[in-house]
């Protein structure tokens, strides 16, 4: 079991930032690899991000590229949402989830981006844009 708890949500202006953290208790962290998903209300989960177990591969969706950045720190057990430039359609819940880290074949074809992929879910934490 893996126990996964986020934090770091709240209300923000558009324009402004906020780091989510994803805090993870129970079997080895670094042995998974780590994914953002949100949820805006009436709309169905969307990926978001992934980092592999070593940070060698890293993914966004096309709409945070270049505002959002995952990292992760395997001492500490947290994978971090770094979110710049928000905008008010990044309005929604935001999910940390973790899998048994894959080969390569996972991630060449995408499989990340599934969310029936992953294994363990975090309760999600609110994350607000006002305009």
């Amino acid at each position: 079991q893996v126990q996964l708890v986020e934090s770091g949500g709240g209300l923000v202006q558009a324009g402004g930032s906020l780091r989510l953290s994803c805090a993870a208790s129970g079997r080895t962290f670094s042995n998974y690899a780590m994914a953002w998903f949100r949820q805006a209300p009436g709309k169905e989960r969307e990926f978001v991000t992934v980092i592999s177990w070593s940070g060698g591969s890293i993914y966004y969706v096309d709409s945070v590229k270049g505002r959002f950045t995952i990292s992760r720190d395997n001492a500490k057990n947290t994978v971090y949402l770094q979110m710049n430039s928000l905008k008010p359609q990044d309005t929604a819940v935001y999910y940390c989830a973790a899998v048994p880290q894959r080969a390569s074949p996972w991630w060449n074809s995408g499989r990340y981006s599934y969310s029936a992929e992953y294994t363990y879910w975090g309760q999600g934490t609110q994350v607000t844009v006002s305009s």
